[in-house]
């Protein structure tokens, strides 16, 4: 309480003080958000009070993105002391909640069309997405996934496996276009459709410069929902038709795949950490699901066919 009543004591010095306040959300950092409610009008109160280094990239990305178009919430009240900010809120409607075999087609498009948009914003400013940060957060699999939830002991020469298929995969990734605005983590639960039926797009602060299909692997190949592959890469080519790419499908497919399997195996990494360190345990039910989409993809190229018999082995 003596923490609401802290929120409670700024927000009566603000014009927002006659709002009533609830738990909205959480999400997988250390942000919480409050839903700010007065007769018919709703905003969310972003609280990063423990967290408070990330409220400026929040601020600056938000003003890129809603400088080329992109449906990134309005900042309506600052607090950056604090670690507050009032927001436009785009209601309670995730991807995640309404995605099914019958409108994943439409959504998918909206949101793609969306990525086309994000990929014209300044990426001034924005950390480079190189190999050495490619492999870094790759790394965090072989720390958390395997030998912390596991666990398992590597060999050395399993280790001598997973270090050379990381770089490669890397190398790979930076075959693709690069420089361009990487929101990091789209998809589903950060990918809202409005009362208007707009895509808004939140969670974007740890955005980077980087890989063309970064994305597109969040949004399509994305460890909470899943859908058939032969439709998802019918949406990669959707992409590279809009982006205006002059490259084959296999190439598109495989700048794709290369980043897919980047991501998966970050991921794997991330909720493992956030089981072991941070105590969030429903991250746990996704790993079965990221693992399906490294496994399948991995089979398919020379580069990453040895991560998946190791895999097989421990």
């Amino acid at each position: 309480m003596e923490y609401m009543d802290k929120i409670r004591k700024w927000l009566d010095k603000t014009p927002y003080q006659h709002f009533t306040i609830e738990i909205a959300s959480e999400d997988a950092s250390f942000r919480k958000y409050y839903r700010l409610t007065h007769g018919h009008i709703n905003l969310l109160l972003m609280d990063s009070s423990l967290e408070k280094d990330s409220l400026s990239a929040f601020i600056k990305v938000t003003q890129k993105l809603l400088d080329v178009g992109v449906k990134a919430p309005q900042i309506l009240e600052q607090n950056l002391k604090d670690g507050y900010l009032i927001l436009e809120d785009f209601g309670s409607t995730h991807y995640l909640d309404i995605l099914d075999w019958n409108n994943c087609e439409e959504l998918y498009k909206k949101a793609i069309n969306v990525i086309v948009k994000m990929q014209k914003a300044s990426t001034s400013g924005l950390p480079l997405y190189d190999k050495a940060f490619l492999v870094k957060e790759m790394d965090l699999m072989t720390e958390w996934y395997m030998i912390k939830l596991l666990p398992v002991s590597l060999s050395s020469r399993q280790k001598a496996i997973i270090d050379k298929t990381l770089s490669d995969i890397a190398d790979e990734v930076l075959k693709q276009p690069q420089g361009l605005f990487v929101h990091r983590d789209f998809h589903s639960r950060n990918i809202m459709l409005t009362k208007n039926d707009e895509v808004g797009v939140i969670d974007y602060q740890d955005a980077m410069s980087g890989a063309l299909m970064y994305d597109i692997a969040s949004l399509l190949e994305d460890s909470y929902i899943e859908f058939d592959r032969e439709d998802m890469q019918k949406l990669v080519l959707y992409f590279r038709d809009e982006k205006g790419l002059d490259i084959d499908d296999a190439t598109a497919l495989r700048w794709f795949d290369f980043i897919s399997m980047q991501r998966h195996i970050k991921v794997l990494g991330i909720f493992a950490r956030l089981y072991k360190r941070d105590g969030k345990k429903g991250y746990l039910k996704d790993i079965p699901l990221t693992l399906k989409y490294l496994f399948d993809t991995a089979k398919l190229y020379e580069e990453t066919k040895p991560l998946n018999q190791l895999f097989k082995e421990i």
